[in-house]
């Protein structure tokens, strides 16, 4: 099945959304809840499936949503469809403060592989599947590279990431990444977790026991704030908390 065709445009800067542009009879697939304001005309469903396939079965979509409750995402996507004339928008926007990413997978040998919670929205044709990394070494140590998401087309899909973004085009190059950095990949790329360092490195360095490690040929996104470390920056325990707070010694005083 061949994606439906949709213009769009990236609204904001820090925070970002997109505005998808339906024609009549055009779908926009989204994860559920991502959804921002919608036009007259659009309609809604909440389904089991990513619709890329019309002839699947139930058991077929059954398998496909139980992939992604084991991965900690939603049962369902939520399909909108412009049943109106003319033109009509939707748009969405990731949960937490970012940048969206455009992808035209048709020009990115029809696959790329992201994190499990970075996929937005996407047109319809586009399938959406769940994966695990080849790598024990990920599988053990990676933490949010373990498990990763696949999104399969000729159009459009859209991934959210945390902070700012940076696109890297390796040519046979490595590249070592936070785990939690990595937010997506083309099917050129290889993808394994490797130790940081030496002993002492992994220790005391504060930059954790294991690195991405990217190589090969094709695309690498990468995100400055994944959602991971600003709820560990945010929380009663987080760095930023010991720093206003003046550290040990001045809590100590205070009490």
């Amino acid at each position: 099945m061949r994606s439906h065709e949709v213009d769009y445009k990236i609204i904001g800067h820090d925070v970002q959304l997109v505005e998808i542009e339906l024609d009549q009879g055009e779908t926009v697939i989204a994860e559920a809840g991502t959804m921002l304001y919608m036009e007259p005309g659009i309609e809604f469903q909440t389904k089991m499936g990513d619709g890329s396939n019309p002839s699947e079965g139930f058991m077929g979509k059954l398998f496909q949503g139980a992939s992604r409750l084991i991965a900690g995402e939603s049962l369902f996507l939520t399909h909108f469809t412009h049943r109106g004339y003319g033109k009509s928008h939707v748009a969405f926007a990731g949960p937490y403060p970012g940048s969206i990413i455009p992808l035209n997978l048709g020009l990115m040998g029809g696959t790329v592989t992201v994190q499990r919670d970075a996929f937005l929205c996407a047109a319809m044709g586009t399938r959406v599947t769940m994966t695990f990394s080849r790598k024990l070494g990920a599988g053990f140590f990676g933490g949010e590279g373990f498990i990763l998401e696949r999104l399969d087309g000729d159009g459009m899909a859209f991934i959210h990431a945390g902070g700012s973004v940076i696109e890297r085009e390796l040519k046979g190059e490595t590249i070592r990444v936070d785990t939690g950095c990595v937010v997506g990949f083309t099917a050129g790329i290889d993808f394994d977790i490797q130790q940081a360092g030496n002993l002492r490195s992994m220790v005391f360095g504060g930059e954790g026991l294991f690195l991405a490690t990217l190589s090969g040929f094709g695309k690498v996104w990468i995100q400055s704030m994944p959602v991971s470390k600003l709820v560990r920056e945010l929380s009663s325990h987080g760095g930023n908390q010991r720093k206003e707070t003046g550290g040990f010694l001045n809590q100590f005083l205070q009490d």
